[in-house]
């Protein structure tokens, strides 16, 4: 799916909603995931981040804002949209832009990141944003020809301690090395506060998921306040 330079830079400054559910919850189910997207953007989202094949072509039926798709396949080590088939699968199923792993570390399928970011360019029209987890990652991410850079994995990778809110260093490491695209901050944005912070650190645009969309978590945050001596 084409994304045209115009519309992506239309996410400049903006907030992007990421709606996802684990599975085994009540919500679960991708028509649930595509009206949550779809209520994301009524309240300004720019943009929609969503998880599985099913969830991205309800979720593009749904809204008329750019869809960045992925595929968690597994939980651990490289399971962001993890091989060049999940890639072209995530494409194929309508996203604008596919998310997938995008650090230095060994891919399932043996490929590399640059053959990855390739095979989505050479059969689809869909951009390709990085999910990175370090400076080094972001560097080789770039070097690839992954065409956003995203700090999703700041924390979950081993190279950087995970931070209580985003990774604010990160992000300024990343904007001040120069790359020449697009800088998404993801990962702990918990408050308005924190969403600014990450903007004022340099990022291009933002990704809010858990403190938006998903129920479970925020309504613990409220019990754990009550509870709390």
């Amino acid at each position: 799916m084409l994304l045209t330079s115009a519309q992506l830079e239309g996410l400049r400054g903006k907030l992007i909603v990421s709606a996802q559910a684990y599975p085994g919850e009540p919500m679960r189910l991708p028509q649930t995931m595509a009206q949550v997207a779809a209520s994301a953007v009524i309240g300004g989202a720019a943009a929609v981040r969503v998880q599985g094949l099913a969830d991205i072509q309800f979720t593009r039926s749904a809204v008329e804002v750019p869809v960045i798709g992925l595929f968690k396949d597994g939980h651990e080590r490289v399971f962001i949209t993890p091989t060049v088939h999940h890639a072209l699968a995530v494409a194929q199923a309508g996203a604008h832009i596919v998310a997938l792993d995008g650090t230095r570390r060994e891919r399932p399928d043996g490929k590399s990141l640059e053959q990855t970011i390739r095979a989505v360019h050479q059969n689809s029209g869909a951009l390709v944003m990085a999910d990175c987890g370090s400076l080094g990652d972001a560097l080789a991410a770039a070097e690839a020809g992954a065409d956003l850079i995203g700090t999703t994995l700041a924390g979950y990778t081993g190279e950087r301690a995970k931070t209580e809110g985003p990774d604010l260093e990160l992000i300024s490491q990343i904007a001040g090395a120069g790359l020449e695209r697009p800088l998404v901050a993801e990962g702990r944005i918990h408050t308005p506060a924190q969403a600014r912070a990450a903007v004022d650190a340099g990022a291009f645009a933002v990704v809010v998921g858990t403190a938006i969309t998903h129920p479970a978590t925020i309504t613990s945050w409220f019990g754990d306040a009550l509870a709390a001596d």
